[in-house]
Order: structure tokens, then C-alpha cells, then sequence
């Protein structure tokens, strides 16, 4: 199931670059499934890892994933998609709304996310300074608020000893970012 969810992965994003970076976008997702996989998550979320930005980036829908890999998936992968719809605070709203009252799953793929995409931001402000934050739809301090909320939300529900090593890194990652 793993290398299946990979493979569709990367034929859906292929083609695609990382904001900013220009990268190769499926290293994203890959990422951010071996976060999850180191952390001992389900195969379930693990596939979800790799499959997070397929119905929000690419040509496939919900149902696409679904009918590829089920329910379970299907369900951790919509808890994630933003409506491209909405303006930018309102998918952000909602995504700290879904930290705040999602399941343990959609929380650990939230947060290992937000994680790979704080470190690839870090990584560029190190090569471009400041500059970088002008790839974001958002700049330096809604991107400040959006991270920060993540962050102060992330625990409920979890007692702090039970939470994998990411969200500490997670933390210590916002700090540097934002600090």
C-alpha cells in the first residue's frame, strides 16, 4: 500500500516545483510520509503522508483517492484539503480548527506537514533572507500567526509525553522561524 500511495503521488505531482525553491514537489510529500513513518504512525496516515496535497494541488479528486486506497485514507487526506475557494485566512482558519479538534491521525499529518514546510522555509530564508517570505500568498506575519496557532493548539487532546519527537521539532522549528 505504501509503495502504491507513492507511486500515485508522484504521478500526480510530477512536473510540479516548490514554491520558492524550485525543488522537485514530490519530495514534499515524501518527507513528509517518512516523518510519519519514523514517528510509528498507521500505514494508513503514512499513505495519507504521501497522498496530503494530491486532491488540493493536483487533477484528481476526493474519490480518486477513495477508490484507490478507501475510506480511511480518503477521509485523513479530506480532513487536510483546503478549499482553494476561500482567501488564505480562511483555509488557515480551518486548518487550525482541524488541529484544534481533529483526531490524532489528522493531527499528525497536520503537524508533520506544517513541519517540512517550516524546514524548506527555513532552508530558503538561510539562502534568500527575508525576501522569500514575497513566495508566500501571505507574508512574514500571517505566516507568523498561521504557525504559532498550529503550534498552540496542537497538544489537545494528547498528553504532552505521548506526542511523537515532530512536534517538538515542530515547536523548536517555529521559534527559529518566527523567533
Amino acid at each position: 500500500m505504501l509503495d502504491k500511495a507513492k507511486l500515485f503521488a508522484e504521478k500526480a505531482h510530477e512536473g510540479q516545483q516548490r514554491k520558492g525553491s524550485g525543488e522537485p514537489y514530490i519530495i514534499h510529500p515524501i518527507q513528509v510520509a517518512e516523518t510519519l513513518h519514523q514517528a510509528g504512525c498507521s500505514i494508513e496516515v503514512v499513505c495519507a503522508g504521501y497522498l496530503h496535497d494530491v486532491v488540493e494541488d493536483t487533477a484528481y479528486d476526493i474519490s480518486d483517492i477513495e477508490n484507490e486506497f478507501g475510506k480511511e485514507i480518503a477521509h485523513l487526506v479530506a480532513s487536510h484539503t483546503e478549499d482553494k475557494s476561500k482567501t488564505w485566512t480562511e483555509r488557515k482558519q480551518h486548518t487550525i480548527d482541524t488541529v484544534k479538534k481533529g483526531s490524532k491521525d489528522v493531527k499528525y499529518l497536520i503537524l508533520a506537514d506544517k513541519l517540512d514546510n517550516l524546514l524548506s522555509t527555513e532552508k530558503e530564508l538561510e539562502k534568500h533572507g527575508n525576501k522569500v517570505w514575497n513566495n508566500f500568498n501571505a507574508g512574514y506575519e500571517k505566516q507568523e500567526w498561521y504557525y504559532e496557532s498550529v503550534a498552540n493548539y496542537m497538544y489537545e487532546g494528547f498528553l504532552k509525553a505521548e506526542t511523537p519527537d515532530f512536534f517538538q521539532k515542530y515547536e523548536k522549528a517555529v521559534a527559529r522561524v518566527f523567533g
